[in-house]
């Protein structure tokens, strides 16, 4: 994931997992200097479940890298 694709990620967990904007904060206040480690941050501590964890991994893996040819 690259930090462009960072508020698109945000937007997604908010809408479609329903993760708590707390969590995202703390997620990302614990991801500060790899931001694109944000969605292990959040099953590290406990804030996606792994069934998320892979819906967010599917959900990154569709989405094109910005900057690039789809």
């Amino acid at each position: 994931m690259t930090t462009a694709q960072l508020p698109d990620l945000i937007e997604f967990l908010r809408r479609d997992l329903a993760v708590p904007e707390e969590a995202i904060s703390l997620g990302m206040q614990r991801a500060a200097e790899a931001p694109s480690l944000l969605p292990m941050v959040l099953w590290q501590y406990g804030l996606v479940n792994t069934t998320e964890l892979e819906q967010i991994f599917d959900w990154l893996e569709q989405r094109p890298v910005p900057g690039t040819a789809a």
